[in-house]
């Protein structure tokens, strides 16, 4: 990476610390190293251990992971303190290529608000693009697709549109593989729900996506498992993912604060994990006690985000591949 890149890459990074500092959230910083994890069956983690001094008398090597996420830690903050938060941070992803798009290891920029829903995170989020565009030349800023407002299409709207059929009708009658065969698609005999809905977005739908404005998908179905909060009507979550140029830079929730949900959560989703981890890790089974009242008050309603920084800073500075603003990107190994 070349200084001037180098250095605007620096400049980014602080505008964003001074972004969330003038609004009022704590930045916080939390370990990397984790002796658990919450189970997320769509993402492999990395495992390494602690070794105690050679003298100890407990020389046995204790199991430690690397935070995909800063969100178990920030979320046991807020708990406690009640207040919104901001973290950069590296995470750490394996099984996942190397190039253009992704590396096992990032930067992460995770923020949590208030007494606020999925709506107010996108506000803010709209806010800070426009406070970070700032950086740029007036011609470079009035072209940019990082421009907000956002647009926002329902992901059941982004299917019909896309894809051609009404995602929730096709989920009712049982018809998804059909239609991805209609797709000319050619799921494999026996995949499940998830996997045929993930096949169908990410070949017929996400490339679709309009490449000269941020888009918002909105509302994702509540049979994709994550700890987001449910709509009313039961069939959608709080939650989207942000895209820029058919690049996903962010994912929201309007954040699961029942402690029972959690914890069903947290079974279901681990023993899910257990079956098909390629680096199994421990799950925390009191991490529901988390989101108990404390003193009289339930965990306070909040939405949290989690935003690639390097795939921002490719956007912002006009790169093609994360590669080319990261200081020392990840080979493979010959």
């Amino acid at each position: 990476m070349d200084r001037e890149l180098l250095m605007t890459r620096a400049r980014i990074i602080r505008q964003t610390r001074t972004f969330f500092d003038r609004r009022g959230y704590l930045e916080v910083d939390t370990p990397l190293l984790a002796p658990n994890l919450i189970p997320e069956s769509c993402l492999e983690v990395f495992e390494t251990a602690y070794l105690p001094p050679l003298l100890s008398k407990a020389r046995q090597a204790q199991a430690y992971w690397l935070i995909p996420s800063p969100e178990m830690w920030m979320k046991k903050l807020i708990a406690d303190h009640r207040v919104s938060l901001y973290q950069i941070c590296k995470s750490f992803r394996n099984g996942e290529s190397l190039g253009r798009l992704h590396s096992p290891e990032f930067t992460l920029l995770e923020y949590y608000t208030m007494d606020g829903d999925y709506t107010d995170s996108l506000s803010v989020t709209e806010d800070l693009f426009q406070f970070l565009l700032t950086e740029l030349s007036e011609e470079d800023r009035d072209r940019s697709a990082l421009n907000p407002p956002f647009m926002r299409i329902p992901m059941e709207e982004a299917f019909s549109r896309w894809a051609g059929f009404s995602l929730f009708d096709a989920v009712a009658q049982g018809v998804l593989e059909e239609k991805a065969w209609g797709l000319g698609l050619k799921p494999p005999p026996g995949m499940g729900l998830e996997d045929l809905y993930n096949l169908i977005f990410v070949h017929a739908v996400e490339p679709q996506l309009p490449q000269n404005k941020a888009v918002a998908l909105m509302d994702y179905p509540a049979f994709i498992p994550c700890l987001a909060k449910k709509r009313p009507q039961g069939k959608t979550l709080e939650r989207w993912e942000l895209y820029v140029q058919g690049i996903e830079l962010a994912n929201c929730y309007t954040e699961e604060g029942d402690p029972q949900q959690v914890r069903e959560y947290f079974n279901e989703e681990g023993a899910r994990k257990a079956r098909t981890a390629l680096v199994p890790h421990r799950i925390d089974a009191e991490y529901w006690k988390v989101f108990l009242p404390r003193k009289g008050k339930p965990f306070p309603p909040c939405s949290g985000v989690a935003l690639g920084l390097d795939r921002l800073i490719m956007a912002l500075t006009g790169r093609s591949s994360i590669d080319g603003v990261l200081p020392f990107p990840m080979e493979a190994q010959a």
